[in-house]
């Protein structure tokens, strides 16, 4: 207890001591993050405007330099060798130097380096080898225009900036996540970042778009130049191999084909896809086989590689850099502008160190000369000190240093004095002349450079382009995708099922009435029978409202699905019928369809996935002097409105039963369907080409460059091959006329055939692989030029035309055809097609299906009354 007295009392007498003041740490941890911070972005994370380097980057490449001999050194030597410069560990040192070696384009790399393809890792760093590419030679390292400092610990000597010529932070791409920032800059392309340096020269304008190592399909229509808040979509390219085989051959950028494998099977176990099996069979180039269940569409499950697994992913750039020692957000442009900028003023101090270097050679040249031709070395044999020595070579070179473009310093004497008798006695006069002759031309030479700066810099870039650009050319393809909704491609893994009296909806409620199937991401609607309407999200269980009338999968913007309603507005009110559509909804929310009064009943209700109007029978109580009980009633007189509109009356009388009469027609007209050549898809929304107006059973043929045609039903999901040749609505009366090479027989072949399948893939040319698709018409009467090869010491043969009609009837479609010429054809051109009119098909009135699944259509307006006011669309649209 003394102790402790003693202690506390010693403890109040240093509080009290005003030279024993406390020191608050706060400001100290604000100083010390901020430091820290500063470090991370300076030194770490951030990559240099000047030369595209991160520190640890620019310490390898120095160190390579220091190293290179011109061999493979291992890659732990140079780790080993740049620790000299990195105050940090081997690993980290390791793991840059790979990621700079799987560019390609600085890094000479020998033995295993990993792939981006797979995402193997590379060897450890004993085992591989590296050195300096020639591009890295060529562009990266000037020593005599290198700024330097001091390394971390005094010892050596290190790069400020490397004096890159090239847009190379561009070409490599760079990520790094700092304290408080991050950045992002995605890869270019080599040969575009060269060109587009070349047009910022010539002062015209350039755009710049990402090209990544892994090839892909991108579009870049969001990128923003590369700056905060732009994105690309990035997709795998996947193709149709046959009819149950998906082949995925490159890849997006930022997976490989393990993580993209991993993310198809997560798909498949959570019910998104089916699929039956995986094979991957990568090498140098991907391939992975994607083996499909028996009944699965191949395009819609390509949507659905899309929608739900890695095969398609959102990049967000964000261009930071460093500056004068500060971070600096700027767009890709900007990069190249400044980087283009900062390559000319290294190139101008490379000319100009030249320059001063042939000028200094060019002075010393004509110095030796005039020492030796007048010699003047003979003036130094009587001298005896040093002194008399420099000055008597200083009075003799005086009466010939006239035509001299400096003055004669004392260095320049004392290089004199070493010259060697040996080089004195075998002194030609006329090499010397020549020597200089060769050094006025190359100042010359430089000094047009120097005045010519520009033209110079463009030149040095299309060498660069001419010596390096092999085989660097585009790997991803540019182009605009089309949106797909997860919930027209997902797989329905899943039933639905209803408790009507109850009120319930779910997945879960196995002992009640089966309803559908659906994907657990899907949306359900359901209609009561106090007239009220609900929109869920698919659940185990969901109370949605009691006496269900009708339940369903719920298609967001489908017009085409009409509901036919006829009610009771109240107790004792009138009945009214009414047709509406429902677009969109808030999730979750009652609406009525009635005018809301309490005790309304729905008396008959239906819902037309094609706009369908039936007719039905009203039948009225008895009621006082009612006359009329009993009349049909027509939902084609009746105006599709919106789901809040009244309708109009039936009866103010009591209605007793509602009965149909007669199943209805879609009231929507055919639909126009055009093909978007941008995203390569149908649509309804006038993008593109139209193809017609199609009706239910209305299909479209496609015909290819391999000489495959096809029919199929037109929907929103259908992937197009890339070498399709004709797209058009099919009429399966109308002749295709094809001239072919058969490889078999070496001949031209012309045949004319019909579709005889339909929905079926078949092939009208020859098997043989040498067999070759020319030309191929669907015009009812076309006619064709054909011009021919001329033989080697003959005359050219004309042209010749050929009426197709007239050479060959309609036969098979696996027919062989006839023989079109024996001479060699150098191309066949169609011409104007012979006039000919298409017989009008009879349209029935009424008469459409539903064609494009999911899509919106047009409504058909009669001109019967209604009682209500205007449509009242719910303007709030989710999801």
């Amino acid at each position: 207890m003394e102790e402790n007295e003693e202690i506390n009392e010693n403890l109040d007498s240093n509080i009290d001591d005003p030279q024993n003041e406390l020191t608050k740490v706060t400001g100290m941890y604000k100083d010390w993050f901020l430091d820290y911070a500063s470090y991370v972005i300076l030194e770490r994370a951030v990559p240099a405007i000047e030369d595209g380097f991160k520190p640890v980057q620019r310490r390898i490449m120095h160190s390579l330099k220091e190293l290179d001999d011109g061999r493979y050194n291992k890659v732990a030597n140079v780790v080993g060798h740049t620790m000299q410069y990195h105050p940090h560990g081997d690993a980290s040192i390791a793991d840059a130097m790979v990621q700079i070696g799987q560019k390609d384009l600085l890094i000479d790399t020998q033995g295993n380096w990993g792939n981006i393809l797979t995402g193997d890792r590379a060897a450890a760093s004993r085992y591989i080898e590296a050195r300096l590419s020639k591009f890295a030679l060529d562009v990266v390292f000037s020593p005599k225009i290198t700024d330097w400092q001091q390394s971390y610990d005094g010892r050596k000597k290190e790069p400020v900036n490397l004096p890159v010529k090239f847009p190379l932070l561009l070409a490599q791409g760079a990520e790094g996540i700092a304290v408080g920032l991050s950045t992002k800059i995605l890869p270019h392309n080599f040969i575009e970042l060269i060109d587009a340096s070349i047009k910022h020269l010539k002062g015209q304008k350039f755009k710049l778009f990402p090209d990544f190592p892994t090839s892909g399909i991108i579009d870049v229509s969001n990128y923003g130049d590369g700056l905060r808040g732009g994105k690309i979509r990035v997709r795998a390219k996947i193709a149709q191999l046959d009819r149950s085989t998906l082949v995925i051959n490159e890849i997006p950028y930022g997976t490989n084909t393990s993580s993209l494998i991993d993310s198809i099977l997560k798909a498949n176990e959570k019910g998104k896809i089916k699929v039956k099996k995986i094979e991957d069979n990568t090498a140098a180039d991907v391939e992975i086989l994607v083996h499909l269940p028996s009944g699965i569409s191949p395009d819609r499950t390509i949507d659905a590689l899309y929608a739900f697994t890695a095969c398609e992913s959102s990049i967000s750039p964000l261009g930071c850099i460093i500056e004068d020692n500060k971070p600096l957000f700027i767009g890709v442009t900007e990069m190249l502008e400044r980087s283009t900028d900062y390559t000319v003023e290294l190139l101008k101090a490379e000319l100009e160190i030249q320059l001063s270097e042939l000028e200094e050679q060019w002075h010393f040249s004509s110095l030796e000369r005039i020492f030796i031709e007048n010699r003047i070395y003979r003036d130094i044999e009587e001298e005896e000190t040093w002194e008399g020595v420099i000055s008597a070579i200083d009075k003799g070179l005086a009466p010939f240093t006239k035509h001299l473009k400096r003055a004669v310093t004392e260095e320049d004497i004392m290089r004199l004095t070493e010259i060697r008798i040996k080089r004195i006695s075998k002194f030609d006069l006329d090499k010397a002349q020549q020597l200089l002759d060769s050094l006025e031309e190359r100042i010359a030479e430089v000094k047009h450079h120097l005045e010519h700066l520009i033209e110079f810099a463009i030149n040095y870039f299309k060498n660069l382009k001419d010596k390096y650009g092999k085989d660097r050319e585009r790997k991803s393809e540019i182009r605009i995708f089309d949106d797909i909704e997860a919930t027209k491609v997902a797989i329905r893994n899943t039933k639905l099922y209803v408790n009507r009296e109850e009120g319930f909806i779910g997945t879960s409620l196995k002992k009640d009435e089966y309803v559908a199937d659906c994907s657990d991401i899907d949306d359900i609607i359901v209609f009561t029978a106090e007239g009220n309407m609900m929109v869920s999200k698919v659940d185990s269980k969901t109370f949605v409202g009691k006496n269900i009338i009708h339940v369903a999968v719920f298609k967001k913007k489908d017009k085409r699905t009409i509901y036919n309603l006829i009610y009771k507005d109240g107790k004792g009110g009138p009945s009214y019928i009414k047709r509406f559509n429902v677009t969109s909804v808030t999730r979750d929310r009652l609406y009525p369809l009635t005018t809301g009064k309490p005790n309304s009943e729905v008396l008959y209700f239906s819902a037309n996935p094609n706009g369908e109007a039936e007719v039905v029978t009203i039948h009225l109580r008895q009621v006082g002097s009612v006359k009329k009980l009993k009349w049909d009633m027509d939902f084609s007189d009746i105006l599709i409105k919106g789901r809040s509109s009244k309708g109009n009356i039936v009866s103010k009388y009591a209605v007793k039963r509602i009965d149909l009469k007669e199943k209805g027609v879609s009231t929507l007209k055919p639909r126009k369907i055009w093909f978007d050549e941008v995203v390569g898809r149908l649509n309804l929304e006038g993008r593109g080409e139209l193809l017609g107006e199609f009706k239910g059973d209305d299909l479209i043929l496609i015909i290819t460059q391999k000489g495959i045609v096809k029919t199929i039903k037109p929907e929103i999901t259908i992937h197009f091959d890339e070498d399709m040749i004709v797209l058009e609505k099919w009429s399966p009366k109308k002749p295709i006329s094809a001239i072919y090479f058969d490889g078999a027989k070496e001949r031209y072949y012309i045949k004319r055939f019909l579709v005889e399948q339909e929905n079926k893939e078949e092939l009208f040319i020859s098997e043989h692989p040498k067999s070759v698709l020319e030309l191929v018409s669907t015009d009812w009467r076309p006619m064709v030029e054909l011009e021919f090869t001329k033989p080697r010491g003959k005359d050219q043969k004309p042209n010749q035309e050929v009426n197709i009609e007239d050479f060959i009837s309609v036969k098979g479609i696996k027919a062989l055809g006839n023989q079109l010429t024996a001479d060699k054809i150098k191309s066949a051109n169609v011409l104007e097609s012979l006039p000919y009119e298409e017989p009008e098909e009879v349209v029935e009135e009424h008469e459409d299906e539903e064609v494009l699944e999911g899509e919106e259509g047009d409504a058909k307006k009669t001109n019967s009354e209604d009682d209500s006011s205007d449509d009242d669309i719910e303007q709030t649209t989710l999801f």
